[in-house]
């Protein structure tokens, strides 16, 4: 017969979470309370003891928290991610021999059976535990021995042994000697809250001069901040600010050939000026984007910088490290192509240079030097056209040194590869929002997106629109189109961007019929705006993050809940926060043509209501308010006011307090 390598009865499996075997680290933010789950069993009916144990990167010293049993061979605990950085935990579980005593002996004395021997087997246990305790514990629990082994009623030796102070006692010494631990030491990334909760606006700087046809600098980005703080975004992102290339320069609308004043496209990155550490002196000086960072900074605005790994053939590196890029045979050097197109005005880096190891260094220097401008959020170019490894490696080095740093990757690709570069260390990601138009396909998503494992690893951050899209949607629906998606953006995603002010200004002419390219595309030229115009939404984007500000609910993606509703041109889900305190029901809209209307299912107990009494719903975005009775109500949108309600849960009135509902 096999003979067991050791005594181990104890199963610990299916923890959570636990992204690729533990290959990657989970993401939460500082504050969170982090849950551990697992299925932990053993053979036989003797009970168990489970502990999670938790620790900074930084300390040596583990942590302990119990951990408590759900159902079905279930367990649960939490630890509070209380500092930036990376924590580490595992999990212990043993067959507790006292704990089954005490379950067994209760049992035993409410049957009226002769406990003696019981109450000896009790003793064994407890003197054990005296031994592997010290000081004022031993003393304790030998007096414990004492009592059950002396001359006293069973009635009190059982409420002594079953009472909180005696099993505090042994759990604070427990035998451990054939404990189980969890082989491996999984990891939590901790992140600003900024990391979840933001709204962004993007925004070319050199279209930011008061004079039309002026090139922008920075001075004119300051004189922006007070626009853009007025609408409530607290990270303004910037496309990439370096000189930028001469040679194949595109003209407007992606001209090949570009004409004498023509500015390229930023993303054409180097000229004789400088490459990734440098300025476009039209823009200014280092010193005036230090300006801007430290003047949006007082304002409560992140600068966030774009970074795009390619080069200009005029960029310094293509003279000086010729080595990181491909030559073709004719002696040139490989410009980037998606066959039939071709970007003569790129070269990309190759990553599979024998010079690798130089080429990693310089790039990861490329984001320590703007880290030390000031910049604290990077939204990084095609992410996806660079190998993973470097990812993991760089975001690594750069979170090591500062866990502040936020990533947001621009990748419109496969799922598996954006998920991918989320699990390498990205913050945030785009997504396919822009393109999910109908009920089924909003709801598809999102489900995935926040109730599945997803979630654990990809953060997402919802766009509208950006400079390369312009959706079909947003084309052809007008105005209505620009504040439904807004509303979907704001309130199914804690974190959403728009490119402006084209999204305000609900700026909607493709280069050309099918295109998603903007006609004039600011990406090849400097565009002036009245930001004035009187149908901005401006107003209708302040308000709504407003509400996002002031509505807890609406700042997380876990909390997302679709509601039932038999209109299929209307969408409803619901936010709320764990104690109750606030409850946010948005309803939208989806028929750009016609105002729809139809009866939408709440789950009152879940929003602690009771079915029998009426409610009150206030609409954020009109003021309205409306007392419901019961689980379906009737809602009715005017596609010509606003696109959506956006509804505060509110105690039924009469109540003793006019205070908030939520889940």
């Amino acid at each position: 017969m096999p003979v067991p390598q050791d005594s181990q009865r104890v199963v610990i499996e299916d923890v959570s979470p636990e992204i690729d075997a533990g290959r990657y680290a989970a993401k939460r933010v500082i504050g969170d309370n982090v849950t551990i789950e697992a299925d932990i069993f053993c053979d036989g009916p003797d009970a168990l003891t489970a502990a999670l144990l938790y620790r900074h990167a930084d300390d040596s010293k583990w942590q302990t928290a119990p951990m408590r049993f759900l159902q079905n061979d279930r367990w649960h605990a939490q630890f509070t991610a209380a500092r930036l950085g990376q924590y580490e935990y595992t999990l212990i579980a043993w067959v507790d021999h006292f704990k089954t005593w005490q379950r067994d002996i209760e049992k035993k004395f409410e049957a009226e059976q002769d406990i003696a021997v019981d109450l000896q087997s009790g003793a064994l246990l407890l003197r054990a535990a005296a031994e592997r305790a010290k000081g004022t514990d031993a003393a304790a629990l030998r007096k414990c021995v004492d009592m059950l082994l002396g001359s006293g009623e069973p009635a009190n030796k059982v409420a002594m042994v079953l009472s909180e102070r005696t099993t505090n006692l042994v759990q604070r010494h427990p035998d451990r000697s054939q404990a189980t631990q969890y082989p491996k030491k999984l990891t939590v990334q901790t992140d600003p809250l900024r990391a979840r909760f933001s709204a962004w606006y993007e925004l070319f700087p050199r279209s930011t001069a008061e004079q039309a046809g002026k090139h922008g600098t920075f001075k004119d980005c300051e004189r922006w901040l007070p626009y853009i703080a007025e609408m409530g975004f607290d990270v303004l992102y910037l496309p990439p600010i370096h000189p930028t290339g001469r040679t194949h320069r595109k003209g407007p609308n992606n001209n090949p050939s570009a004409r004498p004043g023509d500015l390229g496209s930023p993303w054409g990155i180097g000229g004789p000026e400088g490459g990734h550490k440098a300025v476009h002196p039209d823009l200014g000086t280092l010193g005036d984007f230090r300006h801007l960072v430290q003047a949006a900074g007082e304002r409560g605005i992140a600068v966030a910088l774009d970074i795009a790994f390619q080069c200009s053939p005029d960029h310094p590196y293509v003279t000086e490290h010729p080595e990181w890029f491909t030559w073709r045979p004719d002696n040139t050097v490989q410009y980037a192509e998606n066959p039939p197109k071709k970007y003569q005005d790129i070269y990309p880096f190759n990553f599979e240079t024998a010079a690798w190891q130089s080429l990693w260094e310089e790039l990861l220097s490329v984001f320590t030097f703007w880290i030390e401008q000031g910049v604290r959020i990077f939204r990084v170019d095609n992410p996806h056209t660079k190998p993973f490894h470097f990812w993991e490696w760089v975001i690594g080095q750069i979170k090591g040194q500062h866990p502040d740093i936020i990533f947001l990757a621009e990748a419109f690709t496969r799922p598996k590869v954006m998920y991918n570069l989320g699990k390498l260390g990205y913050t945030q990601s785009y997504t396919y929002f822009a393109w999910r138009n109908t009920k089924d396909e909003l709801t598809a998503y999102f489900t995935e997106l926040t109730q599945t494992s997803v979630r654990d690893y990809f953060r997402p951050n919802l766009w509208p629109n950006t400079p390369d899209i312009l959706t079909e949607r947003l084309q052809h629906g007008g105005r209505p189109a620009f504040m439904q998606r807004l509303v979907l953006a704001a309130t199914l995603g804690a974190s959403y961007g728009i490119y402006g002010p084209a999204y305000e200004l609900c700026e909607r002419e493709p280069y050309e019929r099918g295109s998603e390219e903007y006609l004039n595309s600011e990406k090849y030229q400097i565009r002036h705006r009245d930001l004035n115009h009187p149908d901005s939404l401006r107003e209708y984007i302040a308000l709504l993050n407003t509400i996002r500000k002031t509505n807890p609910a609406l700042q997380q993606d876990w909390n997302l809940h679709f509601l039932t509703t038999d209109n299929d041109q209307i969408i409803a889900y619901a936010k709320y926060t764990a104690d109750l305190s606030n409850v946010i029901i948005t309803v939208v809209n989806l028929d750009l043509n016609y105002s729809q209307s139809g009866w939408i299912t709440l789950p009152l107990a879940d929003f602690g209501l009771d079915s029998r009494q009426p409610y009150e719903v206030h609409d954020l975005l009109t003021d309205a308010r409306y007392l419901w009775n019961g689980p379906a109500n009737y809602v009715q949108i005017n596609r010509h006011e606003s696109p959506a309600h956006v509804f505060r849960l509110r105690r039924p009135p009469g109540r003793e307090q006019d205070t908030e509902y939520s889940l």
